[in-house]
């Protein structure tokens, strides 16, 4: 695998951000388009109508679907990196720290994380700070 650092962590699915997404934007599109033309045609509206109300629903769904995953994903680098500090330093990780600074935190190895995970706590550094702060980017391939 390509080494992982700021420049090219993010993480993009081809069949998701380039296909099913425009395509389900596209979809949208034409069916309003066709429930607007048939606005005086009764026969026609009820039809395009259910279409429009399809196309919502299925484009929430999937929203929603990668919504939960990131959710879930979230939850277990919280935990995961929670679990990491205690084990470096004998301690939990400060309150203060929110989930996306938690987030950040993950790609700092073990030698330069709690000291990162301290001066997030003190100064507030956002999650892309601390990711710039990184000196020994740690990659991580596994996310959603």
């Amino acid at each position: 695998m390509k080494e992982q650092d700021y420049s090219n962590h993010t993480r993009l699915v081809p069949g998701f951000h380039f296909v099913l997404m425009p395509v389900l934007l596209l979809t949208l599109i034409g069916s309003c388009v066709n429930l607007y033309r048939s606005w005086g045609d009764h026969t026609r509206f009820y039809s395009a109508a259910l279409i429009v109300v399809l196309t919502v629903c299925v484009v929430l769904a999937v929203l929603f679907a990668r919504l939960f995953a990131l959710k879930a994903q979230d939850r277990a680098i919280r935990a995961e990196e929670n679990f990491r500090h205690y084990l470096l330093t004998g301690k939990p990780l400060d309150p203060r720290l929110t989930v996306r600074q938690i987030i950040g935190l993950r790609f700092a190895p073990d030698e330069e994380f709690p000291a990162l995970a301290a001066k997030a706590a003190e100064v507030g550094t956002s999650e892309d700070g601390i990711k710039k702060s990184v000196k020994n980017w740690k990659a991580d391939h596994y996310r959603v």
